[in-house]
């Protein structure tokens, strides 16, 4: 079965479920691929600055499932956002990959040092080139959302940021529901925390899920997009089972009241001033 259920997102059509592949490499990246896409996933995430998009790339032709029924997303690393700079490292994307189209790229993390403008402009070329299907933007806040829409000649189709129970950003999603962009969750699982959080357990033993299924279910139940990273096969099962039951509104509330002050995990020195 084909994990396909998919959340609007400004007109393109990503499935809800994907696989993350920070910081997997080598033939363990793409095994995994290729055992994702065989079991049901059909969303891949990878990212120029992972350095993996070789071996996702093969995982992709490995796995034997038909090209236009994998979603690729892959991302423009901040230091290369200057428009020639973009376009030669997509270029490059693809070349690593052997695809001949992205299904989604993304600027990875805005640069102030690079107009902002000049950058979307580049990344909207790249759409119209033939090199991306759909684009969008990555670790944006909702100041910099709002100048992407209105920069942007092509629908931005998501925002990929770091979202799980511990980190509210209510405020980002808002921005993006605003302009029908959607939202992509990374480290949805809080790198595996999730499991020592005694609010998911209590919630997992009620569905007969675990604690990490909860913290998925969470965020896809509000229409977010979810690419959990594993390098285990077994966790690429449990990670996908998390479309056959639901979460009851007390529970909801539950969860969204893990959010605390010191949530973030994620914030290197280029990140830009999070919304508070």
């Amino acid at each position: 079965m084909a994990f396909t259920e998919t959340a609007p997102a400004n007109g393109a059509n990503i499935p809800l479920l994907g696989l993350g592949t920070w910081d997997i490499r080598g033939d363990v990246c793409k095994r995994i691929v290729e055992q994702a896409l065989r079991l049901g996933y059909r969303h891949v995430d990878t990212a120029q600055a992972y350095e993996n998009e070789r071996e996702v790339g093969e995982g992709i032709r490995g796995s034997g499932v038909p090209r236009d029924q994998v979603h690729v997303t892959t991302k423009v690393w901040w230091t290369q956002l200057a428009p020639a700079d973009l376009l030669r490292s997509t270029r490059e994307s693809l070349a690593k990959l052997k695809l001949d189209y992205i299904d989604l790229l993304l600027i990875h993390w805005p640069n102030s040092s690079v107009p902002l403008d000049q950058t979307i402009a580049a990344l909207c070329k790249a759409k119209r080139d033939g090199m991306t299907k759909h684009v969008g933007i990555s670790n944006f806040t909702t100041a910099l959302i709002d100048q992407a829409v209105q920069y942007s000649t092509e629908p931005l189709a998501t925002n990929q940021v770091e979202m799980h129970p511990y980190l509210d950003q209510s405020k980002v999603v808002a921005a993006c529901k605003a302009n029908e962009i959607s939202v992509t969750a990374y480290s949805p699982i809080v790198r595996g925390k999730a499991g020592d959080e005694p609010v998911l357990t209590k919630i997992g033993k009620a569905h007969k899920k675990s604690a990490a299924q909860v913290c998925l279910r969470f965020l896809v139940q509000q229409g977010v997009l979810v690419i959990p990273r594993t390098s285990k096969l077994e966790r690429l099962s449990e990670n996908s089972a998390i479309f056959d039951f639901e979460l009851s509104p007390a529970e909801m509330s539950e969860i969204q009241g893990l959010a605390r002050p010191g949530g973030r995990m994620i914030s290197p020195s280029w990140a830009p001033e999070w919304d508070r």
